[in-house]
């Protein structure tokens, strides 16, 4: 059932299931918290799962025409005060392993674990802070196709007609964005900083998943930052969500990083 905060006069809708240590499940760009539940019931077997629609996404409403990843992470913040919640995992998908980033940078001693999962402690490279500003005028005038089109290109190609159905309910999902939560969101993914340091010099165990095939991240250049920040890896077959993809295999892993800490 969702529940909900106030933050900065902004209504934050989450989640809070299952008993044991917390993992907070960040979800991605025009995504919201309901991309987590076919891997929620595996997870709170064992361990209390707290999912939270990030500002302008799902029901979580916009606060202006930039959400900076810092803020993402201070509305995480403020329901996991909420909640009391002092220690936990943090298991970030793409926008959500930004925003993981930032709160492990604002509480490093509060972090259990941290996973990105086909994310990136990197920053955006011209040509994708380019590729954003286009995205950002575009979507003024044409935000379904937008949106319907931004999930299509997360795919690896081969699977459009395998995950059709799953693909039709990611869209329907995505329009419930706003066209302020998308602007917003663009605007503090391109502006972030790197974030190396958070994986290099931090002592609570790492995790990427990796997706061979991920259209969003170069397959090697991830390899490349896992070794260069010592972080642990996991390499999938397919694409950029790993939780349609390759959903088993996922869940494996991440009931493996959470029993490894």
């Amino acid at each position: 059932m969702q529940k909900s905060i106030t933050f900065k006069n902004a209504n934050i809708s989450f989640s809070d299931v299952g008993k044991g240590t917390p993992i907070v499940l960040i979800h991605g760009f025009l995504e919201n918290s309901t991309m987590w539940n076919n891997i929620t019931p595996q997870l709170s077997k064992n361990n209390r799962i707290i999912t939270v629609d990030l500002l302008g996404h799902g029901n979580s409403e916009a606060i202006g025409y930039i959400h900076s990843m810092e803020l993402f992470a201070e509305s995480i913040d403020a329901v996991l005060e909420h909640l009391k919640i002092n220690e936990y995992f943090l298991i970030g998908h793409s926008l959500g392993g930004y925003v993981a980033l930032a709160l492990a940078d604002k509480n490093p001693q509060r972090i259990k674990g941290l996973c990105l999962m086909n994310s990136t402690s990197n920053e955006d490279s011209e040509e994708r802070k380019n590729l954003r500003t286009r995205a950002n005028k575009m979507v003024q005038n044409s935000f379904e196709s937008m949106v319907k089109m931004s999930v299509s290109n997360l795919f690896h190609q081969e699977n459009l007609s395998k995950y059709k159905n799953e693909i039709e309910e990611i869209k329907v999902q995505a329009l419930k964005t706003t066209v302020q939560g998308y602007m917003a969101a663009n605007e503090g993914m391109k502006n972030r900083p790197n974030r190396n340091h958070i994986l290099k010099e931090n002592s609570f165990k790492k995790l990427m998943i990796i997706g061979e095939k991920d259209p969003v991240l170069d397959f090697k250049v991830s390899i490349d930052e896992a070794e260069k920040t010592n972080t642990d890896f996991v390499i999938f077959p397919d694409g950029h969500m790993s939780h349609i993809e390759n959903r088993e295999e996922l869940i494996s892993a991440l009931n493996g990083f959470v029993k490894s800490c």
